[in-house]
């Protein structure tokens, strides 16, 4: 029998793996409380009975997908596992904290579901199916060849851990969103100045390093040099105020040098060329966060 899966939510995200898990012939049913004209569309399009509220209907489901927004997803887990059938598997795609999320998989599991931690690792509108996922937990490499077969990605974490999928984006999102805002000033500037072109010759060398390695080196010389840094930072912030481009972003960078610093000058550091594993035990240790 063809595997049945129910999809809670029909936003953006419950919608875009609706009409390809359907094109895969999977056996779907949904469930949205407020209908959109683009959720009722789609559900005529594909003949998709929406159900308005959790009920005994979701007994029949092999697999229940959520794409609710995170301040719900917990309290939908709460709703709906106790109608599923024992052995049935829940993936959440939210955004719910680690913390939600472990107390959701400890709610399925109470009940006899297994419950996936499942992270969406891009923009759902930008490429839509295609947007990477990563997942977490004991069923997480059947709800890969799920997602695969209806033609989208998922990478399962080896020895993952729920919690650990979401984690992992949210960290990511500390790193990509940081850059964001960073990009944002630094582009306005260069082009006010006329020089974008120029920069970016100036920042091709970055090309030539792994990311990893960029990453790591900046910590580890950070716990050497961050008054020295904390400087430049300054004179940078001072140049962009003149250009009439007052930075939202790096009086919090200077603040992070100055803590550094603060901490170096208490405790100072014991190595004179720390690895990346030393530098981030002295930060960790001295709480210069």
């Amino acid at each position: 029998m063809n595997t049945r899966i129910a999809l809670i939510g029909l936003g953006e995200v419950g919608r875009c793996y609706a009409a390809p898990l359907h094109a895969a012939a999977f056996a779907l049913s949904a469930c949205e409380i407020r209908m959109t004209p683009a959720a009722t569309t789609l559900a005529q399009n594909l003949h998709v009975v929406v159900h308005e509220k959790p009920g005994t209907w979701l007994a029949e489901a092999d697999w229940v997908l959520s794409c609710v927004t995170g301040d719900v997803a917990l309290t939908v887990v709460q709703e709906l596992v106790p109608f599923m059938k024992k052995g049935a598997r829940f993936a959440d795609l939210t955004t719910a904290s680690p913390e939600s999320k472990r107390k959701a998989e400890s709610t399925a599991h109470a009940h006899g579901v297994s419950y996936v931690d499942t992270a969406i690792m891009g923009g759902i509108s930008l490429t839509g199916v295609r947007t990477p996922l990563l997942a977490a937990g004991k069923d997480a490499s059947e709800l890969k060849e799920i997602i695969e077969r209806a033609g989208g990605r998922l990478q399962v974490i080896p020895d993952g851990v729920v919690g650990d999928a979401i984690s992992l984006k949210f960290l990511r999102s500390v790193l990509t969103k940081g850059m964001e805002a960073l990009s944002v000033e630094l582009l306005m500037s260069a082009e006010k100045q006329g020089v974008r072109e120029k920069l970016y010759a100036q920042l091709s060398d970055i090309d030539q390093i792994p990311l990893r390695s960029f990453i790591d080196s900046m910590v580890r010389t950070h716990v050497l040099h961050a008054k020295r840094r904390a400087h430049e930072v300054q004179d940078a912030q001072r140049e962009l105020t003149l250009l009439g481009l007052r930075s939202v972003v790096l009086p919090g960078v200077e603040e992070r040098f100055h803590k550094t610093t603060e901490s170096l000058a208490t405790h100072p550091i014991q190595v004179a060329e720390p690895s990346v594993e030393q530098a981030l035990d002295w930060l960790l240790s001295t709480h210069a966060n």
